[in-house]
């Protein structure tokens, strides 16, 4: 169509055409309206994942569950959720990832409504296993119909900083969600809310979401779906297992097991040919380190809350809600931080903008490797800031390259990989820093001779394994007492923190100048 417009240069009209439509084809507007409904399983997904960590107390009081249940709990869910991730995303390429969103939503939206209402532990475990299920639908789809709806590069690039800060925003939401839902009504309440979150994605995405799928599928190959589910189940157990148990035999055997079974799937996709993944992706160096970054971003995110929380929740008295309320500024820059990049790297390369991010992760972890920090959380605060900044913007950008690296009919599997990368950086930077912060507690903690040297005291054992062993037993003894342990307690925990975070350093270090290397041929956005 054409409109006329008068001339200002005369009396008669001038024709003047329409700005033309996006690559897609699409008015503009839908596409965003598109990205809008996007973001409701998003939010979802971030939100449930931190707000039913506020509602554990209350379920174990309600059901009554032991300490083995109340772990898996919280473990179902991400264990099937990792061990489906891949297989989900070869799938969408496969059935549509539209119509595969939309069967996860509806699942999702379901199991949450029955599970709300479990009558006993083993129903909830079910239950969250069900949403693992269900969830492993979700996120691939979301990532790769954006590839699909935003073809051009700098509208993807901003959709894929609105995707991301949706996720950051919905954990930075779950803590006052979750504690607002559980003061006020009931845990299950948590859980029954996906259903009126998903209810415009249910009602609208068919029409304004766009199909797409792989144009040439192939076959699903069912024993690369077993393999992959006998690669992810043990590592990502295995890795849980560190984090909670230390370093022993049993959980690396059972990561041994799941690295075994990924040499004989690798093998097997290299030989079929329609693979589940297809595995010369990771032979696009853009791609491959996009990956490490996203999964380096994850880790150090992840393993600098973990002591974070330790020492605002033990050591400076807060409730969980209130270092959830301190995290939140954190979060928000995450958010800030995403959107910021979108128009910077016109100006910068997208890879010295992930090398800068990742450098400001390990300024962060500089912070804290070299700080003094027992004056109150106010550095260590200021650090996770730091830090955030830097994951949002390395976050933002390797995702925008995953995507922008491969062929959009393979978007599926790249974004079932990059969610994969999530989940793995996101358990080794828990469980890998974890596990140094533990050893080196124990190792530096000195008990004094009267609570050392008396084995009637209970709760000793647990204070040499522990900070907060340590801080409960503290409130068993006389004030003078007390106050001793939780000095050395501090002592051993500052300690550990400051070994810890001269690691992490190192490790986003290198990383930082191994993207700035690799993706330095990355050209700028036009």
């Amino acid at each position: 169509m054409t409109s006329l417009q008068p001339s200002t240069h005369g009396s008669r009209p001038t024709l003047r055409k329409p700005a033309p439509l996006p690559a897609s084809g699409r008015a503009p507007w839908r596409d965003w309206l598109a990205l809008g409904l996007l973001m409701f399983p998003v939010l979802l997904v971030a939100v449930d994942n931190t707000a039913l960590t506020f509602a554990l107390p209350e379920i174990a009081r309600s059901l009554q569950t032991t300490g083995v249940q109340l772990l898996w709990i919280v473990d179902a869910y991400p264990l099937v959720l990792a061990a489906l991730l891949v297989a989900m995303g070869s799938f969408g390429d496969r059935i549509g990832r539209r119509r595969l969103l939309l069967i996860g939503s509806v699942g999702f939206a379901a199991v949450s409504a029955i599970t709300a209402f479990s009558p006993s532990a083993g129903f909830l475990i079910a239950g969250r296993a069900a949403l693992g299920f269900f969830g492993a639908m979700l996120m691939p789809s979301t990532l790769s119909l954006i590839r699909n709806i935003f073809p051009e590069p700098n509208r993807r690039r901003l959709a894929v900083a609105i995707w991301a800060a949706g996720f950051s925003g919905g954990a930075a939401l779950g803590p006052i969600f979750g504690g607002w839902l559980v003061e006020h009504l009931w845990w299950g309440a948590i859980l029954l809310a996906a259903v009126p979150i998903m209810l415009p994605l249910l009602a609208f995405g068919h029409a304004v979401i766009p199909e797409s799928r792989d144009p040439k599928p192939g076959r699903v190959d069912v024993p690369s779906v077993l393999l992959s589910m006998l690669v992810m189940v043990p590592v990502v157990y295995g890795i849980k297992e560190l984090a909670t148990e230390g370093l022993s035999t049993m959980p690396l055997g059972i990561i041994s097991f799941g690295v075994a079974m990924g040499v004989v799937f690798v093998r097997r996709q290299l030989r079929l040919a329609s693979p589940l993944l297809d595995m010369s992706l990771f032979g696009n160096s853009v791609f491959s380190s996009a990956i490490a970054a996203n999964i380096l971003a994850l880790f150090s995110f992840n393993g600098f809350i973990l002591f974070l929380a330790q020492h605002l929740q033990l050591l400076e008295g807060m409730s969980p809600s209130e270092s959830g309320m301190a995290m939140i500024p954190a979060l928000l820059a995450t958010v800030l931080a995403g959107l910021l990049v979108v128009p910077l790297v016109r100006r910068i390369r997208p890879g010295a903008v992930v090398a800068g991010g990742l450098t400001l992760s390990a300024l962060g972890y500089a912070m804290v490797a070299f700080g003094n920090h027992s004056g109150g959380p106010q550095l260590l605060l200021a650090a996770l800031l730091v830090l955030a900044l830097g994951v949002g913007a390395a976050e933002t950008i390797s995702n925008d390259l995953i995507l922008g690296s491969v062929p959009a009919s393979k978007s599926g599997a790249a974004a079932a990989v990059s969610e994969t990368g999530y989940e793995v950086g996101s358990l080794l930077g828990t469980a890998v820093l974890g596990s140094i912060l533990t050893a080196s507690y124990q190792h530096n903690l000195i008990l004094p001779a009267e609570v050392a040297g008396s084995g009637s005291t209970p709760g000793t054992g647990l204070a040499g394994e522990t900070l907060a062993g340590a801080v409960e037993l503290a409130h068993t003894l006389p004030a003078p007492l007390a106050q001793a342990v939780l000095g050395t307690a501090r002592s051993a925990f500052e300690s550990g923190v400051h070994i810890t975070a001269a690691i992490a350093l190192g490790l986003m270090a290198a990383a930082a100048v191994s993207a700035g290397v690799v993706l330095r041929k990355v050209p700028k956005a036009t």
